[in-house]
């Protein structure tokens, strides 16, 4: 992809928009200063988002945030072509989205914090862009109402819109489609839970052999808008998002994409949104969910092993791996120049995602580093009640039960509502894709948890097959450690949700929320939860 400059990523030409030279111009300074001066730089980023958004607001109207969105997806910088596509209007919106999404769960990771935002996403977005997009339609009380239309619902499990009927775009069952360029946001056939947006950038293959793990070196959405329109002819089969885990699919499984030179046609590339220098970029999401997406390579393709991925230290240079490797890096390849995923790869971890063992603990959260999964406020999901949208879940280091720190989850009461506080507390957004893979048999999910105050009880959410179960609560002593535990396996310890049957039923499942309890009250009350874990 062409190089993006400085702490904004603004973009020189190179087959995008020269963001540099069109901020340089409204700023009155040097090209050379505002790629090199980060006080500059996020200068410029601002000269040319405010140039945009007085193209639709003027000079004196502020406008609301939500109205800022389609000055964002000009913003972007993508390919300067006037000819109208719909990957490339998928791939500007989706940078609104994404950079709105921020806002509306806010950032709370590694000193960097950004406050929670309630975004209307239906004032930024028509309905049919947030069923691409898979927004999430937050702060909607799926407990107690469903959002009808005569053409949209509200999926309580998602929390997401989808459409009631089939809309044009979506392929008719049991019928082959070739690849064009106009599929934008259908589902994958390929794999599930993955969008399909084509990349004309593909040939026919032999067989698969390996998978091959990239790091973009831009975002999301740039990487999307590039192999669809890019000189070079490049491509791969998957996208993946830093910040929830969310995977587009360009290329089908059947073809070979473009990325990885001589050996295109015996491996399946998956390209990771971020930059090689950059460890933030590799966020626990995004582990969970290229691992998930290995696995099932694994379980189509007999000649791919995930037992025989990488398992050792991440390189900063070419290293050549022997063809024995199934699963591996760019840089691990022959006749290569690039050096991704680098140095910030953490090939053991994702080498225990890919190969859960039976009889062992999976540790889904410590929150030594990070809040780990639990990225969103607990007011995010639109199924809590009673809690208002300032309260919030941070890494602690004051109090913890194991190692140094814990998560602290702050609950203050919503004055506006009577209503008992259920708040669920969601685990990778809420996403299956983006929560680590938990075996059924002889299971057992818990966590410790530390109630600052009296009347708190405790429950799990778990993703099964067919729908959501909701375990049983479980009542806190006030200020103490308690574990809490539920097993997998014992049908009397779970309720139906959304869509579920009250038992856990699948043999591989996601942990999809943890539940808090406490009925109404006017005073903050303080929950720490750690060390997060599932046994079989």
């Amino acid at each position: 992809m062409p190089l993006a400059h400085g702490v904004m990523g603004l973009y020189a030409g190179g087959g995008f928009a020269d963001q540099v030279g069109d901020a340089a111009r409204l700023l009155g300074v040097p090209a050379a200063q505002i790629k090199r001066n980060a006080r500059l730089n996020v200068f410029a980023a601002a000269a040319l988002l405010d140039r945009e958004i007085r193209k639709d607001a003027g000079l004196v109207v502020r406008p609301t945030t939500e109205a800022i969105r389609p000055a964002l997806a000009r913003y972007a910088g993508f390919s300067p072509s006037p000819r109208k596509s719909q990957v490339e209007d998928y791939a500007r919106t989706s940078f609104a989205f994404d950079v709105l999404l921020a806002q509306d769960r806010g950032i709370n990771d590694r000193g960097v914090v950004v406050p929670e935002r309630a975004i209307a996403w239906e004032r930024a977005f028509a309905p049919q862009q947030l069923i691409t997009l898979r927004a999430p339609l937050v702060r909607l009380d799926v407990t107690r109402d469903r959002i009808e239309t005569a053409n949209y619902t509200l999926d309580p499990r998602s929390e997401t819109l989808v459409a009631k009927a089939p809309q044009p775009a979506l392929a008719t069952p049991g019928v082959a489609r070739a690849q064009p360029a106009t599929d934008v946001g259908i589902l994958s056939t390929d794999y599930g839970p993955a969008l399909w947006v084509a990349s004309p950038y593909y040939h026919a293959r032999s067989s698969y052999s390996s998978v091959t793990i990239h790091t973009a070196q831009g975002s999301y959405a740039g990487t999307i808008s590039w192999f669809r329109s890019n000189p070079y002819s490049v491509s791969a089969h998957y996208v993946i998002r830093s910040s929830d885990g969310q995977v587009t699919q360009m290329v089908r499984n059947a073809n070979a994409a473009h990325h990885v030179g001589a050996h295109n046609g015996t491996t399946l590339g998956i390209e990771h949104e971020g930059y090689v220098n950059n460890s933030s970029w590799y966020t626990t999401a995004m582990y969970n969910s290229s691992a998930a997406l290995v696995r099932n390579f694994c379980s189509k393709y007999s000649a791919i092993s995930c037992a025989n991925a990488y398992n050792g230290p991440a390189h900063s240079g070419v290293v050549v791996l022997p063809t024995s490797v199934d699963v591996k890096g760019h840089q691990h390849y022959s006749s290569q120049d690039h050096t991704d995923p680098g140095i910030n790869w953490n090939w053991r971890h994702y080498y225990t995602l890919l190969n859960p063992t039976s009889g062992t603990t999976t540790i889904l959260d410590t929150f030594e580093s990070s809040v780990g999964h639990f990225t969103t406020g607990p007011a995010y999901s639109g199924s809590t009640t009673g809690i208002a949208a300032t309260s919030s879940a941070t890494r602690d280091c004051s109090i913890r039960k194991g190692g140094s720190c814990s998560l602290r989850v702050l609950l203050k009461d919503n004055t506006a509502s009577s209503a008992a506080w259920a708040v669920r507390l969601l685990s990778g957004t809420g996403n299956p894709g983006s929560n680590t893979a938990l075996t059924r048999a002889n299971g057992q999910v818990g966590f410790w948890v530390y109630a600052a105050g009296s009347g708190i009880s405790v429950g799990l959410g778990i993703d099964d097959s067919d729908g959501t179960e909701r375990s049983t609560s479980k009542a806190l002593a006030a200020n103490a450690w308690t574990w809490v535990s539920w097993s997998l396996t014992d049908a009397g310890q779970w309720n139906a949700w959304v869509n579920g049957n009250g038992a856990i039923t699948a043999s591989s499942v996601k942990l999809d929320a943890i539940w808090l309890y406490r009925a109404q009250t006017a005073y903050d009350v303080n929950v720490y939860v750690d060390d997060v874990r599932a046994s079989h």
